[in-house]
């Protein structure tokens, strides 16, 4: 799979290397204190075409390939994990209303997402589990032209800076399964919704909360697709945004690793340069190896994506090597540092915290050999 990077993927490339370099790697450090994602910044990465460029033009997106939107996650990532969420976030939820929502609830929503006027979340984890989405028991009761959402939707990132959500809730029995999974856009403003948010380890900057609905009316026209057709739509999501991930954190991996080279070889020990000991360069070098390798991965799925081929086993490895590889690459980082990469000072600490979130957060490592397992035995059975 050929996926050599045209013109304009690498003008893309330089344009969000610059801005994450300029504007986002000062402040990665202060906007975890902050607790949010400065709205200027949203805006900003919106006007240099940052957020969901793969979109089709009459939404206000440019068409671009979505290794196009991977390879801004990555750069966008190597300054602030955090602030490369926005980015993930407008690509998955951008290409739901784009495929399911209606024409005018699309044209009132997409332009605004892709220019960082407005964020939109996604809901689908809930208090009795995150990974089992076929058995929602948040309910959307219909009456006319209008439904009716109750109950609680747990662990949604920015769930108390966005602006909507798509929202996935059980219109159909208990027993129905993922027959009975329907998908709604939902403003957050909306009489009866409310946030709580977590204190949690890290990716403070992004914030995760609970959402509560307590019968909070959505209109028939802010459905998104057939009733009963949300889940579906949520995996096929899925299969895109698990490998932005995987470029997200690999950016996040590769700021540390970089900074550990210089280091390596300003710091003297025993009168010569760290870098002349192979004990030191060694774990540097095994990470460099890694963090390319998977990055081909993250690379050709996209391309796959692209091509219109069969790429959920290869997303699916995405998501549950890379944040893995890269929490091991930034701890060994830190520990290359020494005493100093114990300091609050120094960012390796918070690149640790920020990337290990993703290890829990859009699909454990247990769920994902799950599913490669299942692609692949289903290959086999042929």
């Amino acid at each position: 799979m050929s996926y050599d990077f045209t013109e304009d993927q690498r003008a893309f490339q330089e344009t969000a290397r610059r801005f994450a370099r300029e504007k986002l790697a000062p402040g990665y450090q202060r906007r975890e204190v902050e607790g949010c994602i400065d709205r200027g910044l949203v805006r900003e990465m919106g006007r240099l075409g940052l957020i969901a460029p793969e979109l089709p033009e009459q939404f206000g997106g440019l068409g671009a390939p979505s290794l196009t939107s991977g390879l801004i996650a990555e750069a966008i990532g190597y300054a602030d994990i955090n602030a490369a969420y926005i980015q993930i976030l407008g690509s998955l939820n951008g290409k739901i209303i784009a495929a399911h929502a209606s024409s005018e609830l699309a044209r009132q929503w997409l332009p605004r997402l892709v220019s960082g006027d407005v964020i939109v979340a996604i809901g689908l984890t809930e208090p009795r589990g995150g990974s089992d989405a076929a058995h929602l028991a948040l309910s959307a009761r219909r009456e006319g032209d209008r439904y009716f959402l109750k109950g609680e939707k747990s662990s949604i990132s920015m769930a108390d800076q966005a602006d909507a959500v798509v929202l996935f809730a059980r219109t159909g029995t208990p027993d129905s399964g993922a027959r009975g999974v329907s998908a709604f856009l939902v403003p957050m403003n909306t009489p009866g919704v409310t946030t709580s948010r977590y204190n949690d380890l890290g990716s403070k900057a992004i914030g995760r909360s609970s959402i509560f609905f307590d019968d909070v009316v959505v209109p028939i026209e802010n459905r998104l697709a057939d009733e009963g057709a949300g889940f579906v739509q949520v995996m096929q999501g899925f299969d895109f945004s698990r490998a932005l991930i995987g470029l997200q954190v690999l950016g996040s991996a590769q700021a540390s690793l970089d900074e550990s080279w210089a280091y390596v070889q300003e710091r003297k020990a025993f009168g010569a340069p760290l870098s002349k000991n192979q004990g030191v360069i060694f774990p540097l070098a095994e990470a460099e190896t890694m963090l390319e390798a998977i990055r081909q991965l993250c690379y050709r799925t996209l391309a796959l994506k692209d091509a219109g081929k069969p790429h959920t086993a290869e997303a699916a490895m995405c998501k549950w090597l890379a944040p893995k590889t890269a929490v091991d690459v930034i701890h060994q980082c830190l520990l290359t540092h020494g005493h100093y990469g114990w300091s609050l000072d120094l960012p390796h600490q918070q690149r640790l915290r920020d990337v290990m979130g993703l290890e829990i957060g859009d699909g454990t490592a247990q769920i994902m050999k799950l599913i490669i397992a299942r692609e692949k035995l289903k290959g086999a059975a042929k």
